[in-house]
């Protein structure tokens, strides 16, 4: 499949079956992850794989947004290896959390999987759950597995701003008027 037709495809899965994920495609998904680019190559991400009944568990009282998946990724970066923008220093932990995740979704999709990206939870309860160090910041929080047969993507799916809703060139000329109102 060419990216922008997996990229279409893809959608928020949010029903799954019990079928297990086999470990060859758990490990295409990691590897996704690991050769995903990251500011200044510095790689911050540390990925925890939550897979056992007592993981899963924890997982449900941190978010409601579990979706009852057979396993579940928790994307967190280490604030000791992520580059601080020297100007501001802004952390560039959270982007590269973010570029990791999207490239496991987009991995896993191609693989006939299902994920939805859950930043719906409580930090704290995650960080007590799963005995989380503060110098890693949980980022995000995929549920992982095969969807359901009667899974289907979200009314909203396919519904995009046009382009020049979201795109200027060379100054943001027009931006009250482009983003005043809803489509």
């Amino acid at each position: 499949m060419d990216f922008l037709e997996l990229a279409k495809e893809r959608y928020s899965v949010r029903k799954f079956s019990d079928k297990k994920v086999e470990q060859e495609k758990l490990d295409l998904i990691l590897e996704a992850g690991r050769i995903a680019p990251t500011a200044v190559n510095f790689q911050p991400q540390r990925i925890l794989v939550i897979e056992s009944e007592e993981g899963l568990e924890k997982l449900k009282s941190c978010t409601i947004y579990h979706f009852h998946a057979p396993m579940a990724l928790l994307v967190c970066y280490d604030t000791s290896a992520s580059w601080k923008r020297p100007y501001d220093k802004e952390d560039m932990g959270v982007v590269d959390a973010s570029i990791i995740t999207t490239q496991m979704m987009l991995q896993a999709a191609n693989l006939g999987l299902g994920t939805t990206w859950v930043g719906h939870f409580d930090p704290e309860a995650i960080r007590s759950a799963f005995e989380i160090p503060d110098f890693l910041i949980p980022v995000a929080l995929l549920p992982l597995g095969y969807p359901r047969e009667d899974c289907i993507p979200h009314k909203l799916h396919g519904i995009r701003h046009d382009m020049d809703h979201t795109v200027f060139y060379n100054t943001f000329e027009g931006i009250n008027e482009a983003t005043s109102t809803k489509e």
